[in-house]
């Protein structure tokens, strides 16, 4: 049982601590540390990420304002304590330990079903920005004055998880990144129209016998093969066996395509599925499969908006990738602790309300496995829900 332990301190047991120290030597983190190692640093600025704080100064009142901090395993640090470790100990250290906790989530979701029935993995590959003051961050120059940089992410459906981030200055083209992801024979690969570049969609997925579903672009020029007779009360207008039209592109892309056309019924918004599996009988699926993308949407806002690394607690870029590889080794933990202690509220809904619980010494199971669960009710309009897009 976990009720002498604080709901913080039963997250955190979670920590491999062989493997995280192995991190930790490998960049040789504690080289010079003496009262705050690098796991002082991954606790405090992962209450700091749980407890939404503002800033350095927020971080050393509110720790100093807590009682019983031992219990949690928190020390109270001053500022400069914590901002001289963001600067100094190499990012590199949680973007490994992050890599380890993937491997273990993994092996927990394996037989996890999703919604459509699919025996096949299923992978979402999606980037997103995130802006940074280019005063300040002057290594972040993207555009127009402003300063970015985008995380790239391979997420497996099954759990959520992400199993490849990259982290790239603002100014590198999505599809770039597409021969950077790890790629199995047999499963699916869910990406936007930002993604269809025909060269590496038929080298890298095509290719390797690995399927993909994407969006197709409104100018794409192709000729009919095969048309299949469809069901139009399901919303699916069509679907076809298409060959691309055009010098460059039957050169990048040689062999056919699906083209599924589909008609959302609530929005009568009209979505064209590209993809190149057509084992699956139901044109329907591939309109389904493509929905599931959503996944990777909210890993996006969920980082951004519950991790709240929209504030930065240091300004160079191994403070900035500490804080983000730290936010994604936290959301690895909530889903590692989801599964092993049988929580029963989604992810989301245990996000929303970690920092307010965080203190508690009770096992964590009574806190989530109840009718009472606490939850912070979202803005209205910030509910994510499943969408085409």
């Amino acid at each position: 049982m976990n009720k002498g332990k604080t709901i913080f301190a039963q997250i955190m047991s979670l920590i491999n601590e062989y493997e995280f120290k192995k991190c930790v030597d490998r960049y040789k983190g504690d080289r010079h540390a003496i009262k705050f190692n690098c796991r002082d640093q991954f606790m405090v600025m992962s209450f700091a990420q749980f407890t939404d704080r503002a800033g350095l100064r927020d971080i050393e009142t509110t720790l100093n304002l807590c009682g019983d901090l031992y219990r949690s395993g928190i020390k109270a640090i001053p500022r400069s304590t914590l901002a001289e470790a963001n600067e100094k100990k190499d990012w590199r250290i949680y973007q490994y330990f992050a890599m380890t906790l993937v491997k273990e989530a993994t092996i927990l979701y394996k037989d996890e079903k999703l919604r459509i029935g699919l025996e096949e993995m299923i992978y979402a590959f999606d980037s997103s920005t995130i802006d940074l003051c280019l005063k300040l961050c002057p290594w972040a120059e993207f555009h127009h004055g402003k300063g970015a940089f985008k995380i790239h992410t391979l997420m497996d459906l099954r759990g959520s998880i992400p199993t490849f981030v990259m982290l790239t200055p603002g100014k590198v083209n999505d599809a770039r990144m597409m021969d950077k992801i790890p790629v199995e024979a047999g499963a699916f690969y869910l990406m936007d129209r930002g993604y269809v570049a025909f060269e590496k969609l038929y080298k890298h997925f095509q290719q390797k016998g690995a399927y993909f579903v994407t969006r197709a672009k409104d100018n794409m020029s192709y000729e009919v093969i095969e048309s299949r007779p469809v069901n139009k009360d399901s919303g699916v207008l069509s679907d076809e066996t298409i060959r691309l039209a055009g010098y460059y592109s039957t050169r990048k892309y040689p062999d056919t395509l699906r083209l599924v056309v589909y008609e959302d019924i609530e929005t009568g918004r009209v979505y064209r599925f590209l993809t190149n599996n057509f084992a699956i009988d139901d044109p329907l699926t591939i309109a389904e499969l493509y929905r599931e993308r959503w996944l990777i949407e909210l890993f996006f806002k969920w980082i951004k908006q519950h991790l709240h690394i929209r504030t930065f607690y240091g300004t160079s870029k191994n403070a900035v990738y500490t804080q983000i590889w730290i936010a994604i080794c936290d959301y690895l933990l909530l889903i590692i602790a989801k599964k092993r202690y049988g929580l029963d509220p989604s992810l989301h809904s245990i996000s929303n309300s970690i920092g307010q619980v965080l203190f508690q010494r009770a096992d964590i199971r009574e806190i989530y496995n109840q009718p009472t669960t606490p939850v912070c009710v979202p803005e209205a309009g910030s509910v994510e829900q499943p969408t085409l897009w």
